[in-house]
């Protein structure tokens, strides 16, 4: 039966829900680390992660998950039955984190199409050792053990019906959402993790493995079932509600009587729209002469009935939200086609041939106008389709905070403000290793060593902030620590050991100017190499990574109080609005968020150095100048500043006049990348077509102001 359903779309179901669960999973253990025991909720949330993770790792045939599975719910299973005290609690937390990482390693290995082969003996001996040293609390208190938590593998569900007196009995309906995929699949996980607790189990539809066209009778009628177990209600419900795609679940307690003679299992349209009477009755005798084995039910047949009367008084349902799950490989196709579109759009509102002196266009105009109204609504709606927040990604950061602390023998709390502001997904992938970089560097370098902080009048356990923000078209993340800050002397110490100084003053340089120093490679004041900092390779690799995506990097630290590190990245990277600039007869555009002003100038506002460097008075303000056509060496030419027009662009607090030819406009810019074959130009950042077919580059605003 494996290679019936063994299928690609069920790998995929696999690794986005076990991908969900792990992801919660470490959320519940981060949040509860620094407690002195996981609550109830936490321990009955853990068994259930990994008990539905062994049950579809099973189905799945990958024994090394389920089998590391199994061992962590083996603990969580006696700890949730005897409620053992003085259990290690940073001992279990470290056991499930480390659960948790082969897992993902496991799931990584195949997403990428490799055998998960890991070996998971070391972990399970460790976690062997300390299931004991649970048993042997729980003994010494003179409690009893509950039985043990024995796996069986996945292979068939009957399980013969032996009533007790504390037997009870269910009907059960799970409905899933219209828009689920392989509800059948999901059924069946129902069923799996209700295989350990029930005394017996039957439900419609019988194959839900082998047939696939099951999911549309599932998705049509519900998921039913006919539970007996010894479970409340409440519980019953705990076991089944795992999937995210259920909607609602229906559970009735009904007499044995009723359990056993209900004909509840097969809706009444079943019958109305199947065969004639008399193919039913063949097919009932044919069924009758069987003997029946486990893993056959026998389901008797209801009459056609009269259609149920329906409450015509009964208020519609409010509208409920409903999801899907899109590659984002598809996602990106459409931004692109959007683009294009936006692009076609432009080149039809621009033709020359729509500028024929006296040519009345009224209708073309509106027509027009309903087409970027149209266009514009389409762009909107995919970007809030693409935005996502950063939880995900900051609850990672709470990940390496404790294993860093943990290692280095600190002791340091992460504090999170703003994860749910959004941002383009493409940003997201972009920011994740800089922040990464940001974090253990404020572990490392920043925070001191308890008794360090303790000798300065500080709270032994240090202080990490990760802060987000939506600041002026940017979202602003933060990284600040309660450290002992940066050291302005042994900064620049270090950067003259290096060479970094030629040509400067140290003493007429701001402290943000000497913070820059440590993003240069190859530069770090750590005099020992440890396994977080001290190579100099961090954050030169951050600021680059930031840079690509058009951000920027600000330092900011005060002695003996911390350091801040402030990235500043755009919204998104697919749709800008821009001013089209033309010089020495090629097109540029700059982003319009970074334009301050245009200015016209006259040459007796100008001030030529010696060395060639220029600058303007404007308004009393000196600005330095920089003639596009001879930044990018377009022409040696030096055009009249009368004949051009100055761009006074403002960036990080810095200004600089951008000289050009003319201004064509201001328009929505599909950002495109540099082809790779084209040797990286300073200054330029991307590319675009304008509605003439012309190409124009994207200047890079960090580039020519810093």
């Amino acid at each position: 039966m494996a290679e019936e359903f063994n299928t690609e779309d069920m790998l995929d179901m696999y690794l986005l829900e076990n991908g969900q669960l792990l992801e919660k999973l470490q959320e519940t253990v981060l949040e509860q680390k620094d407690a002195e025991c996981f609550d109830e909720d936490a321990i009955n949330e853990i068994f259930r992660t990994m008990h539905t993770i062994k049950g579809s790792s099973g189905i799945m045939m990958f024994d090394n998950v389920t089998k590391i599975a199994h061992k962590l719910e083996d603990i969580f299973y006696y700890l949730r039955e005897s409620k053992p005290d003085n259990v290690p609690h940073l001992e279990l937390v470290s056991h499930v984190l480390d659960v948790a990482d082969f897992i993902t390693a496991e799931m990584d290995k195949i997403r990428d199409g490799n055998d998960p082969d890991g070996d998971p003996t070391e972990l399970i001996d460790a976690m062997d050792v300390f299931l004991k040293q649970i048993k042997h609390e729980i003994t010494k208190v003179e409690k009893e053990l509950p039985p043990e938590n024995v796996y069986v593998a996945p292979n068939q569900f009957y399980i013969a019906p032996v009533a007790t007196s504390g037997s009870r009995f269910y009907q059960i309906v799970i409905t899933y959402k219209s828009d689920t995929q392989m509800s059948n699949i999901r059924a069946y996980t129902a069923v799996y993790a209700l295989k350990e607790s029930a005394e017996d189990i039957i439900y419609f539809p019988e194959d839900i493995i082998s047939n696939e066209t099951s999911s549309d009778l599932i998705l049509k009628y519900g998921f039913r079932m006919l539970l007996q177990a010894q479970l409340s209600e409440d519980e019953v419900r705990k076991i089944i509600d795992t999937s995210s795609e259920i909607e609602n679940i229906d559970i009735r307690e009904v007499a044995a009587e009723g359990f056993f003679n209900s004909d509840f299992l097969k809706p009444i349209e079943l019958d109305t729209a199947a065969a004639p009477k008399q193919e039913k009755e063949e097919k009932t005798e044919e069924k009758q002469g069987k003997d029946i084995a486990p893993g056959d039910y026998v389901i008797q047949s209801k009459e056609p009935g009269k259609a149920k009367q329906l409450n015509k008084n009964k208020q519609p349902k409010a509208s409920k939200q409903s999801f899907i799950n899109v590659n984002v490989e598809k996602m990106d196709q459409l931004m692109d086609l959007i683009g294009e579109l936006v692009i076609a759009e432009a080149v039809v509102l621009q033709n020359p041939d729509l500028k024929v002196p006296g040519l009345e266009l009224q209708n073309f105009q509106k027509a027009a106008g309903q087409l970027t109204k149209i266009s514009t609504d389409l762009q909107d709606v995919i970007m809030s389709m693409r935005m996502m927040p950063l939880t995900t990604t900051f609850q990672k950061m709470n990940r390496i905070v404790f294993d860093a602390s943990r290692k280095l023998g600190k002791d340091i709390d992460l504090e999170v403000v703003g994860e749910n502001t959004e941002v383009d997904k493409n940003i997201i992938e972009h920011i994740s290793d800089p922040l990464m970089h940001l974090i253990r560097n404020a572990v490392d370098h920043g925070i001191e060593m308890p008794e360090e902080r303790q000798a300065a009048g500080k709270p032994k356990k240090g202080k990490v902030t990760l802060s987000a923000k939506n600041e002026g078209g940017k979202v602003w993340i933060t990284v600040q620590d309660d450290g002992f800050g940066m050291d302005r002397t042994k900064i620049l110490k270090k950067a003259r050991k290096n060479g970094l100084l030629a040509g400067k003053n140290p003493e007429s340089m701001t402290d943000r100017e000497v913070y820059q120093f440590i993003t240069y490679p190859g530069f770090s004041t750590n005099e020992t190499v440890t396994e977080f900092s001290g190579r100099g390779v961090g954050m030169d690799v951050v600021v680059k990574n930031i840079q690509t995506i058009g951000g920027t990097l600000d330092i900011d630290s005060v002695p003996g109080n911390g350091s801040t590190m402030t990235m500043k990245i755009p919204l998104t990277l697919a749709i800008i609005d821009g001013i089209v600039m033309e010089t020495a007869e090629s097109f540029f555009v700059v982003e319009t968020g970074i334009v301050k002003q245009f200015v016209s100038v006259k040459e007796d506002m100008m001030i030529h150095e010696p060395g060639g460097e220029e600058y303007v008075m404007i308004r009393g303000e000196c600005y330095p100048v920089i003639r596009l056509n001879r930044y990018l060496s377009l022409s040696e030419e030096n055009t009249p500043v009368e004949d051009g027009m100055m761009v006074l662009l403002e960036l990080e607090e810095k200004m600089v006049c951008l000289l050009v030819d003319n201004l064509i406009g201001e328009q929505e810019i599909v950002v495109k990348p540099i082809p790779k074959y084209i040797k990286k130009v300073r200054g330029l950042s991307g590319c675009t077509q304008l509605g003439d077919g012309s190409i124009a580059l994207i200047l890079d605003p960090a580039s020519l102001i810093g």
